[in-house]
């Protein structure tokens, strides 16, 4: 159960999660799921956990500088995000409202995970 309390090992499961409630998406509503919808996965939770490990290891290195790391963090996924998008569709992609529209959707669950996993570790941090 102790492995259960580990940030990034819930960020995981979070994610084989969220890949599985796409996965059924997909098979019951095609209409409403992008093709390229598991790039977008594999970026967001290749990106997310990336700033994730940067962040904790800044707030060890310095633990008095919490705000601006968190703000850091913040621009670095939506600048990541924003870059990713116009990769995506600078070559020309079909349903581009629907690619981006899911961008979105995967993207709010996954700062809503953040959100989680700041307002968990708020004691800690405080002490």
């Amino acid at each position: 159960m102790a492995l259960l309390t580990n940030i990034h090992v819930r960020f995981w499961l979070f994610s084989l999660g969220l890949g599985l409630i796409i996965w059924v998406l997909q098979q019951v509503f095609p209409a409403i799921i992008h093709p390229k919808i598991w790039e977008i996965l594999i970026f967001l939770v290749l990106f997310f956990f990336f700033i994730q490990l940067l962040n904790s290891f800044l707030l060890k290195m310095l633990p008095d500088s919490f705000f601006q790391i968190s703000v850091l963090a913040m621009v670095l996924r939506l600048i990541g995000s924003l870059v990713f998008i116009g990769v995506e569709v600078w070559p020309g992609m079909e349903n581009i409202i629907l690619f981006i529209a899911d961008f979105f959707v995967i993207f709010l669950f996954y700062l809503v995970f953040d959100i989680y996993a700041f307002l968990s570790n708020l004691r800690p941090i405080s002490k």
